[in-house]
């Protein structure tokens, strides 16, 4: 499992990682998404979640706690089968099983990869980044009482990913798990 603060890159080091020990990924944004569409959005891209659709979605989540609660129990279910490099911001403090990563960058860094994400300004990607942070705090802390972002007590590694390139932190990842046994 893989967590951490919007654009930290959790999807980056994800796809590394599931092609290098070659099982499939699934990210909370894509049950979320699946959710989304349930209900009649149409998340396409990436970026969605900062379109003014992605921001409405999460705004009528954020009234509907029951909503992310069952995103939840779907990815604990995945996580419990096993095989899954899986990302999300709650289920490593759901579940005791799994390996944990959580990926720490401070908001300048991840709103300068937000901004080339998403091809738009910095000052722009460094609002939207700041207020998801707010949001997803106040989210997870009301929903299971999370100290989002501050409480890592469930993860068996934390990376910093400031100032490094994606294959030094899926080549940091891999180490950490062939040295842990968690891969051959």
């Amino acid at each position: 499992m893989i967590s951490g603060l919007p654009s930290s890159g959790k999807t980056t080091l994800a796809i590394a990682l599931a092609g290098k020990i070659g099982v499939p990924m699934l990210g909370g944004t894509d049950i979320l998404k699946q959710m989304a569409m349930d209900r009649g959005y149409h998340p396409v891209g990436d970026d969605w979640w900062d379109t003014q659709e992605g921001l409405r979605f999460l705004n009528e989540r954020s009234g509907n706690l029951e909503f992310d609660r069952e995103a939840d129990r779907r990815l604990c279910q995945v996580v419990e089968k096993g095989n899954v490099i899986i990302t999300s911001w709650t289920v490593p403090w759901l579940t005791k099983t799994g390996f944990k990563i959580w990926l720490s960058a401070n908001l300048e860094t991840r709103a300068k990869r937000m901004s080339m994400r998403d091809h738009t300004d910095v000052p722009h990607a460094l609002e939207t980044v700041a207020k998801r942070d707010k949001e997803n705090y106040a989210l997870y802390k009301r929903l299971y009482g999370i100290d989002f972002g501050n409480d890592l007590k469930p993860f068996d590694l934390v990376i910093e990913t400031d100032g490094k390139e994606a294959v030094e932190v899926a080549d940091a990842a891999m180490m950490t798990l062939r040295e842990r046994k968690v891969i051959a």
